[in-house]
């Protein structure tokens, strides 16, 4: 459970890995959290523990993953969380809307993972019907009016130029107002046919799709 000044862009947390994904991303590089059946390494009982005796230090926690919607325990976790007078943030990518909408009004941040276009999801996640499922729960993130970020990572063989400004203007249709790019690590992905390098450079998105979103990041 490391700490973290990036999983939450601005504030301090405590990051928290939950274990299992349904999903299998050609370029996940946790894939020891993929399978839900692993036992996790750490125990709930030692995460509070350990939040206890950083209070005042912390700014809050993230529930990252794997997929943390497909824990059933989350909600009560949360509100754990919350009791300490933790801020909570989550990680998601949406498989399940759900079990995000059950959780909505008690996060004060999401970081929404948007894999590629919707109609494209099966070919990045190898499952399908999952694009639909991802969308689903971005609406419902956005109708909710909790503080997001919508990010995408980027590989060069797996989302070209004109894919990613298609996207991008997409997600300003669903009225998308915070989004950003990053890079896909180098080293440790699912798939090993994925080139090595994969450096995310800004497409040339023109003035009047970036002016449609309150921020559009890239981070390399």
């Amino acid at each position: 459970m490391p700490l973290s000044g990036c999983d939450w862009p601005g504030e301090l947390v405590a990051t928290v890995f939950c274990q299992g994904c349904p999903w299998r991303c050609r370029y996940c590089h946790n894939t020891h959290l993929l399978d839900a059946d692993r036992p996790g390494a750490v125990t709930w009982r030692s995460v509070m523990e350990f939040l206890r005796k950083r209070i005042g230090l912390l700014d809050g926690v993230v529930f990252s993953g794997g997929e943390p919607t497909l824990q059933r325990g989350l909600a009560a976790a949360i509100r754990e969380v919350r009791a300490l007078g933790l801020r909570v943030g989550l990680h998601t990518a949406g498989p399940y809307p759900d079990r995000l909408s059950e959780v909505l009004a008690l996060v004060d941040w999401i970081g929404f993972d948007v894999k590629a276009p919707f109609d494209d999801y099966p070919r990045l996640t190898g499952v399908p019907g999952s694009g639909e499922r991802a969308r689903e729960s971005l609406l419902r993130l956005i109708a909710s009016g909790v503080a997001y970020e919508v990010r995408t990572t980027v590989h060069p063989d797996l989302l070209d130029a004109a894919t990613l400004r298609n996207l991008a203007g997409a997600l300003a249709d669903l009225r998308v107002t915070h989004y950003a790019l990053q890079a896909c690590r180098a080293t440790g992905g699912m798939d090993a046919d994925l080139a090595s390098g994969a450096a995310v450079s800004a497409p040339a998105f023109p003035e009047s799709l970036r002016a449609r979103f309150t921020s559009l990041t890239v981070r390399t």
